[in-house]
């Protein structure tokens, strides 16, 4: 198990100031246990639901401030490490991590990858605020794109790069792991995410939902109509009389067929069905309903007439 770093007794009084500074440039703050990345903060188990959790329990991004007196009172209790929560900051913050120890000795680095990014697009790598942390990766600040809600991705941009945004959180420079300390290796000011990396970073345009239709159905709707009104006068035929009744019902929608209203397969499946329905076998439904779309057929009235 990890052991956190030694405290020594001014890590309080730097730590403070670290998060006084910080704090005055807008970027809200939360305690991180003394030496470790995990914030301070008491889980919703044991929540007390006093002082800001009175009306329900606050997470690390809801408890993060940039109070000043509030931030007194945290980091002369505890030399806490300092948590930087990246979406009420306002922040864009790209992790580029270095390979395990355990991976291969040519893989490359998040930084090597994050430089062969920026040269296939043409584009040099951003001057920005920038951090080092104790595994000699770096951490590079932007601006967040107003209106735009971007949340934290892990190897979205390539191999041992992450960001963090809404919903993350990055230890800010001057806390201390048993690795080393996070430092700021270029103080210089925050800069615009470059459109083009937030072309890459952008979640992918929801798809409109597509009204549901109804499947297409052959002919007129009163042609349909009367296909669907006969074949229920079948299912319901009177005992004794199913074969009569498929036999002048479909004589009946016969003559749409004649028209070219309804395809002749479609109105032979709906009466085999309904007939079938009705109890009759599938040997009678089939010829009585060929006999009688014929008969039809052949005696069928022009519509102009009919």
């Amino acid at each position: 198990m990890t052991q956190p770093a030694p405290i020594r007794r001014d890590d309080r009084v730097r730590l403070l100031a670290e998060a006084l500074s910080l704090a005055a440039r807008g970027w809200p703050l939360f305690p991180l246990r003394p030496g470790s990345k995990t914030p301070a903060l008491h889980s919703a188990e044991r929540c007390p639901r006093t002082e800001g959790c009175a009306d329900g329990h606050l997470k690390w991004e809801q408890r993060a401030t940039t109070d000043q007196d509030a931030i007194v009172r945290c980091w002369t209790h505890k030399p806490y490490n300092i948590g930087l929560a990246t979406g009420p900051a306002g922040l864009i913050v790209i992790d580029l991590d270095t390979p395990k120890p355990n991976s291969s000795q040519d893989a490359p680095g998040g930084a090597e990858t994050f430089t062969a990014l920026c040269e296939r697009a043409g584009q040099a790598v951003p001057t920005t605020y920038r951090t080092r942390t104790p595994s000699d990766g770096a951490h590079l600040y932007f601006t967040a794109p107003a209106g735009i809600r971007l949340g934290n991705t892990a190897g979205k941009l390539g191999p041992l790069i992450d960001t963090r945004a809404a919903g993350g959180y990055v230890v800010a420079p001057g806390s201390s792991i048993p690795a080393g300390m996070y430092e700021v290796t270029d103080p210089a000011p925050v800069a615009e995410l470059p459109g083009w990396l937030l072309l890459l970073l952008q979640p992918p345009a929801p798809v409109p939902a597509r009204r549901l239709a109804a499947p297409a159905v052959s002919g007129t709707s009163a042609a349909r109509a009367a296909l669907d009104a006969e074949c229920n006068v079948v299912r319901t035929a009177p005992a004794g009389q199913a074969n009569n009744t498929l036999n002048r019902s479909a004589f009946k929608v016969g003559r749409f067929v004649a028209w070219g209203d309804l395809p002749r397969d479609v109105v032979e499946e709906a009466f085999q069905a309904a007939g079938e329905d009705r109890g009759l076998t599938a040997a009678e439904c089939r010829s009585t309903i060929r006999s009688a779309l014929d008969s039809s057929a052949r005696t069928v009235r022009a519509r102009d007439a009919a």
